[in-house]
């Protein structure tokens, strides 16, 4: 007489449920994954547009005047809003420059801010 033996229904459902855990777990840091793959692709293009930027006003032939701006780019195929200010400083012949960058997202038309960078800037 042989006896066929299965798997009994408690077997299976806990089977299925470790089974809905790895699978939960797996998916929770895959999404993580991305997120911190697209920050880090944000801050990196809007640390370039900033220090693009500032490399542009270094490149003048006159000190910067004090003031406050705001434009929009393109740039790695997202939209950005570049905002500059260049400061006074104890120093007349000095300026500090300050540039945020801004992230448009794809489905709101605020943006957020991603990257500031600060550098001096001086009369040669």
């Amino acid at each position: 007489m042989s006896h066929n033996r299965g798997f009994t229904l408690i077997e299976v459902l806990i089977a299925l449920l470790v089974f809905g855990l790895i699978a939960t777990a797996a998916a929770e840091v895959g999404g993580n994954y991305i997120n911190s793959f697209e920050r880090i692709r944000d801050k990196t293009l809007a640390g370039w547009v900033a220090d693009n930027r500032i490399n542009d006003l270094r490149l003048q032939d006159e000190l910067p005047g004090i003031s406050e701006n705001s434009e929009d780019t393109e740039f790695g195929n997202f939209r950005w809003q570049v905002t500059t200010r260049v400061i006074a400083t104890a120093e007349p012949t000095m300026r500090r420059v300050e540039v945020t960058v801004a992230k448009y997202p794809e489905t709101q038309s605020d943006p957020f801010a991603v990257h500031t960078l600060a550098a001096f800037l001086g009369d040669s």
